[in-house]
């Protein structure tokens, strides 16, 4: 591994209702040299993200609600705003509408630093993972 290609590595809360995507994205990320915590709806990982300590989180935005990703990001960033928050939807596949957060406007209220379109690839995950960790 390069300098180039080198990304820092830590504690990711995965959060999905998926479980073949909690499963797929894990073990990606623990052979890119993270430790992985999962929890398969909102409620979950906000509970665990109020007892555990970490360095990032991806999360799903559609779960047990069609907003619960929205709204645990938010709760994420209140408790923690210095916490890198990648969010990660099918909501184009889902119901054809884009999902898009390219104005200032859109941004001030989706608590999540970036966002990508399932099905998410393991560079694009790994690379915005370990930029947003490193800054």
């Amino acid at each position: 591994m390069t300098a180039e290609t080198a990304h820092k590595t830590g504690h990711v809360l995965l959060v999905d209702d998926d479980p073949d995507f909690l499963l797929q994205q894990k073990v990606m990320l623990e052979s890119a040299g993270h430790t992985v915590t999962t929890a398969e709806s909102a409620a979950q990982g906000q509970e665990l993200a109020q007892r555990q300590e970490f360095d990032a989180a991806v999360v799903d935005l559609m779960m047990e609600e069609h907003d619960a990703g929205f709204t645990l990001c938010y709760h994420l960033k209140k408790h923690r705003p210095d916490m890198p928050v990648i969010l990660v939807t099918a909501v184009t596949s889902e119901t054809g509408h884009e999902f898009d957060a390219s104005t200032r406007e859109e941004r001030s209220w989706v608590k999540a630093d970036a966002w990508l379109t399932k099905p998410v690839r393991s560079e694009q995950l790994t690379g915005t993972l370990g930029k947003l960790l490193k800054d």
